[in-house]
């Protein structure tokens, strides 16, 4: 498959969270998944353990029944305190970030289901326990976002969120997961319609940074 041609920078500071933007018509060839999990499954993973399994749900009802938990969700989400068109209201110009992020997740949230192909990225993990969870998840997460990269490549969007975790039990068991095999992030993959990802706005680089220590 032939990949957009994009600096690596470009590639890093452009592969955007797409919401409202996913093209819920088109299908998304299933070797072009199997590219990107390709591509995924360089990242490292603890002590190269390599413990992770990628779930790509195609089915339409199995990817109605997740947008139906996720959509439920969403909806306690959307009236937490938390939420994200709710934060930095004392800020006029982050406040209005805020609320259009607010409501792509609202329109998502609505239409998860209808997305061509839902990748849920899993570790099978012995125990949840107190300890090092850093270690844990940062065996799996650098692969997801790795995939989330070769997707933006192969001109697919992609959302990272992990409010389906509310129903994780349930999701489990409706797609037949082992015990030991853990969900991490769920991540609706899609043609995107139209091209003009660029930068986000983020704090400044200097306020951010500390040299030596605090």
């Amino acid at each position: 498959m032939t990949t957009l041609d994009l600096t690596p920078d470009e590639l890093l500071t452009t592969t955007r969270t797409v919401r409202k933007r996913l093209d819920l018509e088109r299908p998304v060839p299933l070797e072009l998944i199997r590219e990107c999990i390709e591509v995924a499954l360089q990242a490292p993973s603890g002590s190269n353990r390599q413990t992770w399994h990628w779930l790509v749900i195609t089915d339409a009802e199995k990817r109605a029944a997740i947008g139906e938990y996720y959509r439920r969700s969403v909806e306690s989400y959307l009236d937490s305190p938390g939420a994200a068109g709710r934060l930095h209201a004392d800020d006029p110009e982050r406040s209005q970030v805020q609320q259009r992020v607010g409501s792509s997740v609202a329109y998502l949230g609505e239409r998860m289901g209808q997305v061509p192909v839902l990748v849920i990225p899993c570790l099978t993990v012995k125990s949840l326990g107190a300890g090092n969870q850093a270690g844990l998840w940062g065996s799996i997460l650098p692969a997801a976002w790795s995939y989330c990269l070769a997707a933006r490549a192969r001109g697919l969007g992609t959302a990272w969120t992990t409010l389906h975790m509310t129903y994780e039990q349930e999701i489990s068991e409706l797609l037949g997961l082992p015990e030991e095999v853990r969900q991490s992030v769920l991540l609706p993959t899609a043609y995107y319609t139209g091209d003009t990802f660029k930068p986000a706005p983020r704090q400044a680089t200097d306020d951010l940074v500390h040299i030596d220590g605090w």
